[in-house]
């Protein structure tokens, strides 16, 4: 067996994909700042993924290293520091050897695209965030076209599941709901808007990493096709959490100037646009070339209030 690293291994990602992994391999390394098994024979790998000239000793003696990293959600630590990371990953993989799977989001595509969001939409991001993972994609897809490395891209959209505690469903309607208030949605809750199950998504990167002829390419990772609007995902918690189906909107108007006062808001307003119109992610091209049993989003509901 040869070693698969992750990268990130703390995260909402890392901590499912780190698991996943042992289906392919016996000799897993998580890397992080303070990364912990999930298994007895997980190598742990402290590192601070932030600073400067880290990576290649996590690297070194991969076959397979995964990014799965999730950085402050602030644009100027994103412009900082995720293209030196993925420079400084490319290199190390090139230099050892190594595949790499890159676990990505959607903000490169453009406003006209989030209605049907495949693999071949248009990239033209919007925001400044969506700039900076539009950079960091485009080198990691020129080194391949190059032959410097073999790697792929893994994108997800806006994801849910247990353990999460960053996602959008459990920050605005679970916890929300929980305490007896209003679930909360932005811009507008009768647009559709997908969300991808992230104990599916990291079965799908392990997959993919494993998968001789999945490199080279972009993946869009397995997600139920059938989207639902803020408002019906909201009525599922509820239903589920045996809570009063209320709901209340935050409009674009009131993020941005609440932007002012609240740093958070005010890195949020840039991507309102994810939220007044229909965000749909299509997983049709996965869906077509690997077996795969997708979760959907009654019983991606059921187990995440189940498990908290």
């Amino acid at each position: 067996m040869t070693r698969q690293t992750v990268l990130g291994a703390n995260g909402t990602i890392g901590c499912v994909l780190a698991t996943e992994l042992r289906k392919y391999t016996d000799q897993v390394r998580l890397v992080s700042r303070n990364p912990r098994k999930s298994h007895e024979s997980d190598e742990l790998f402290p590192l601070d993924l932030s600073l400067p000239g880290q990576v290649e000793k996590a690297v070194e003696g991969s076959s397979v290293v995964y990014l799965v990293v999730g950085f402050e959600y602030k644009l100027r630590v994103w412009q900082d520091v995720w293209p030196r990371l993925m420079r400084e990953t490319l290199d190390a993989c090139a230099k050892h050897d190594a595949k790499l799977v890159f676990f990505d989001n959607v903000y490169m595509y453009g406003r006209s695209s989030l209605s049907r969001m495949t693999e071949d939409s248009p990239l033209d991001p919007p925001s400044r965030k969506g700039a900076v993972r539009l950079r960091i994609a485009r080198m990691l897809l020129d080194d391949c076209r190059s032959g410097k490395v073999q790697g792929l891209i893994a994108r997800s959209a806006d994801f849910y599941g247990p353990g999460n505690e960053r996602s959008f469903l459990t920050e605005l309607v679970y916890k929300n709901l929980r305490k007896g208030s209003k679930a909360r949605w932005l811009a507008d809750a009768d647009k559709l808007h997908s969300f991808t199950y992230t104990p599916d998504a990291a079965r799908a990167t392990a997959l993919l990493g494993n998968a001789e002829d999945a490199y080279g390419q972009v993946w869009h990772l397995p997600t139920d096709p059938h989207s639902l609007t803020g408002r019906q995902l909201a009525a599922l918690f509820a239903s589920e959490m045996g809570a009063q189906d209320r709901l209340s909107i935050l409009p674009t108007w009131l993020i941005r100037g609440l932007g002012v006062f609240m740093p958070f808001m005010r890195e949020l307003s840039e991507m309102m646009y994810q939220y007044d119109r229909d965000y749909v992610f299509d997983s049709t091209k996965f869906d077509q070339r690997y077996p795969f049993q997708k979760t959907t989003y009654a019983q991606g509901v059921k187990a995440t209030v189940a498990s908290r």
